[in-house]
C-alpha cells in the first residue's frame, strides 16, 4: 500500500469520491462514498476529513468494500495546519451535537450515523455494516451498536470525554443494550491505541474491557511505532503519539501501524461479506 497525500502539505480534492448529501431527522450531512462491496462508515478526527484521514478510507475501498466517509466538522479535505485544526476544535467542543465533556452520555451525532448505517446497508448488502471512529469519534462506532446493521465496530483512540481520562462517552442504558447485543449475536468490539497516549488512556481502554469483557478486543501499540513527523496540528496541539491509521501511521513493510491498519481492514472484510 502507497501514500498518498499525507507526506507533503497540501490539501486532499476528494474528487475519486461520490459526494452525496444524506437527510435524517432534518440534518443533511455532506458523505463521501466510493467502492463496492459491503459497507464501512469511516469517522473523521479532527479536525476533519484530512488526507490522511481519506488515505485510510481509499484503503478500505481498495480492499472490496464500500467506504462512507461522512463529513462531521472541519473543511473536507483540508491539511491539518496549526491554527485551523484548533479553531475546528474549539467549534466541535462546544456543538450541541457533541459531548466532548462529561461522562455516561453520547454525543447526539450518533443518531444521524446510525440512520447512515441503516442507509449503507441497504445500498450495499452484505452481512451487515462496519464502523470505524478516530479520537473524538472513536467511541461512536461503539454507540452505532444500538443499530442492528452494524457488525463490526473499530475504535481508533477514543478520547472522549475530554474531563476524564477513565470514562466512556455513552450512557449506562446504552452500554447495557450493546453489552447484551455483542454477547447475544457472539460479536467483538476492536480497538486501537498508542501506549503513552494522554487522550486514550490506559484507564480508558480499563473502562471498555469492565464494560465488555472478553467482547472487548485492545490493541496497544508502543509509542515509538508512530511517525515521529505528523502534521502540525497533531505536533503542536497533540503531542504524543495519537493516531494509530492515520497522521501517525507508517506505511511500510514490517511497521506495527501498517499492521494495525491491514488488521483492520482484515476484520472488516471478515465480519461482512456473506458467509
Amino acid at each position: 500500500m502507497q501514500n498518498s497525500f499525507s507526506e507533503v502539505p497540501c490539501d486532499d480534492p476528494l474528487d475519486d469520491f461520490t459526494r452525496r448529501p444524506v437527510t435524517f431527522d432534518g440534518t443533511t450531512r455532506t458523505v463521501y462514498v466510493g467502492g463496492d462491496g459491503p459497507a464501512v462508515i469511516v469517522m473523521a478526527e479532527m479536525p476533519g476529513i484530512s488526507p490522511d484521514v481519506a488515505r485510510f478510507a481509499r484503503w478500505v475501498r481498495d480492499a472490496g468494500l464500500t467506504v462512507y466517509l461522512p463529513s462531521l466538522f472541519g473543511r473536507d479535505g483540508a491539511y491539518p495546519h496549526a491554527d485551523h485544526g484548533a479553531t475546528v476544535f474549539k467549534r466541535a467542543c462546544v456543538s450541541a451535537e457533541f459531548r466532548a465533556f462529561g461522562a455516561g452520555r453520547s454525543s447526539p451525532v450518533t443518531r444521524w450515523l446510525r440512520a447512515l448505517a441503516v442507509i449503507a446497508h441497504r445500498e450495499c448488502g452484505g452481512r451487515g455494516v462496519g464502523a470505524l471512529g478516530m479520537c473524538f469519534t472513536g467511541n461512536f462506532a461503539l454507540t452505532m451498536m444500538l443499530e442492528p446493521a452494524v457488525l463490526a465496530p473499530v475504535l481508533c483512540q477514543p478520547s472522549l470525554p475530554l474531563d476524564d481520562p477513565g470514562a466512556l462517552e455513552i450512557s449506562a442504558t446504552e452500554l447495557s443494550a450493546v453489552r447484551e447485543r455483542i454477547d447475544r449475536e457472539d460479536l467483538v468490539v476492536r480497538a486501537y491505541r498508542f501506549e503513552g497516549d494522554r487522550f486514550c488512556t490506559a484507564q480508558r481502554f480499563a473502562a471498555y474491557a469492565a464494560a465488555l469483557g472478553p467482547r472487548f478486543e485492545p490493541r496497544v501499540l508502543p509509542a515509538s511505532a508512530a511517525n515521529p513527523a505528523p502534521p502540525p496540528f497533531f505536533e503542536q496541539h497533540v503531542g504524543c503519539a495519537h493516531s494509530v491509521v492515520t497522521a501517525h501511521l507508517i506505511d511500510a513493510a514490517g511497521e506495527p501501524t501498517a499492521q494495525a491498519r491491514d488488521d483492520i481492514i482484515a476484520f472488516f472484510v471478515d465480519r461482512l461479506h456473506s458467509r
